[in-house]
């Protein structure tokens, strides 16, 4: 999992882009080193949030943008009658089972980004009472937008963490380095 996002190669801001993304989602994949599904679907603080709820989340979200670039539905239509669930596991959901759902979702990303024509081709945002009506979007807006939904949501993940057994970003960092060299 990135923690450090490298100089992108001259002129390429798509890569800059992704990369940037990358390492906000492995702020939040190392989130649940070491933790049971239980675990990861407590919640320590005062909040409703979870660290599994996180994960199915943002993986939902960046699902749902790249779709609405495409100009397709997303794959889990929500409303009023079912929006939380995306915030937690349902069914036979797992941590696992969401993290390579997410691994799937960030390869479409990256494809689709690649595939553009141009980071300035827009498309419309869905008829919906919280967006501006008849409002376009670039794709670099898209991908701008995908890196503040996941810092925000890695920002939350850590505090989470930290509540769960006292574990910080930095120790799960070395916690991850630890485990692949060995």
């Amino acid at each position: 999992m990135v923690t450090h996002v490298r100089p992108e190669a001259q002129g390429d801001e798509r890569g800059a882009l992704l990369s940037f993304l990358a390492e906000q989602r492995g702020g939040i994949r190392r989130s649940v080193l070491g933790l049971t599904d239980e675990q990861a679907a407590s919640r320590p603080t005062a909040g409703e949030l979870s660290l599994a709820g996180l994960i199915k989340h943002v993986a939902e979200v960046e699902q749902g943008w790249i779709a609405r670039a495409k100009q397709e539905p997303p794959a889990v239509a929500r409303d009023e009658s079912n929006w939380h669930e995306c915030f937690v596991l349902v069914g036979d959901e797992t941590v696992a089972s969401q993290l390579a759902y997410w691994e799937k979702v960030a390869a479409g990303t990256e494809a689709f980004v690649r595939s553009v024509s141009s980071l300035d081709d827009t498309f419309p945002l869905p008829d919906d009472p919280w967006f501006p009506p008849d409002e376009r979007v670039s794709m670099r807006w898209l991908c701008l937008h995908l890196i503040r939904e996941t810092a925000r949501h890695a920002g939350h993940a850590d505090i989470i963490r930290e509540s769960l057994d006292g574990a910080s970003a930095w120790d799960l960092v070395a916690e991850e380095q630890g485990s692949s060299s060995g």
